[in-house]
């Protein structure tokens, strides 16, 4: 099971609807596809109309009472399960941090389940923390939607910098801008200038559009309620370039 996670330190740029809509086009290509709001907020478990509540929460989980397998839901989509967030989960450190080997504790979650998918997309909280060194020690990719803007350059460097010295080295780093306006300067002199200084930059860019805005609304992927839209199209661009790097070669 290769495992990708949507993350930033920075929050409202584009993390969830990136893990709502490429799980969906990865269950769509016929992977087993699973996703886990591991956001408190829940708003990925939103979209697929699906209650972000986890009974026991994450004491259950940490204490065996209960497994992912007993967790996992259906969504709307062939191929694509959840698992729902639960605002427990904002106690991650917390409930965990006094375990032996606590940046693994992840893994050990996820382990029952990893040879009955295919893929699994995480939807991060915006923060380092023990939840995020967990995530980083387990996924095989971090996602990373950057707003083309001077803040949202300066918490990507900012990541970098963290990445530099910590041991998750496995880790590949795939950014890539979204939000973005063409009729903005700023965003079009960032998106010429950051790839030539970052050469892991993805090609595909998510434009700002009111069609993502509206999957809060309408509770589903871009793609299946605005199929033709630019950027349903982009989405698809982008993971045909996330399953280029990530499993063209894994034998899946």
């Amino acid at each position: 099971m290769k495992i990708i996670a949507t993350y930033n330190l920075k929050g409202g740029v584009g993390k969830t609807s990136t893990a709502v809509n490429l799980s969906y086009l990865a269950a769509k290509d016929g992977y087993r596809t699973l996703l886990w709001d591991l956001d408190p907020q829940g708003a990925a478990s939103f979209c697929f109309r699906v209650k972000p509540k986890l009974k026991g929460g994450i004491d259950a989980l940490r204490s065996q009472r209960r497994s992912l397998d007993d967790v996992v839901k259906a969504t709307d989509f062939t191929g694509l399960d959840l698992i729902p967030a639960d605002f427990s989960f904002r106690n991650f450190d917390q409930v965990f941090s006094d375990t032996k080997k606590p940046s693994k504790q992840l893994m050990k979650l996820l382990f029952p389940i990893s040879r009955e998918y295919d893929l699994l997309f995480i939807d991060c909280a915006p923060s380092i923390s023990l939840a995020s060194e967990n995530i980083f020690y387990a996924a095989d990719a971090l996602l990373i939607p950057l707003i083309p803007t001077t803040f949202s350059v300066r918490t990507f460097n900012q990541l970098l910098t963290y990445f530099n010295k910590a041991p998750a080295r496995h880790l590949k780093l795939l950014p890539f801008f979204s939000m973005y306006d063409k009729r903005r300067l700023l965003h079009r002199q960032i998106m010429t200038s950051l790839p030539k200084e970052f050469k892991g930059m993805l090609n595909t860019p998510i434009p700002y559009s009111k069609s993502v805005e509206l999957m809060g609304i309408q509770r589903a992927p871009v793609g299946s309620f605005a199929p033709y839209s630019n950027p349903a199209h982009a989405y698809i661009k982008l993971w045909r370039e996330v399953q280029a790097k990530m499993l063209a070669d894994s034998g899946i």
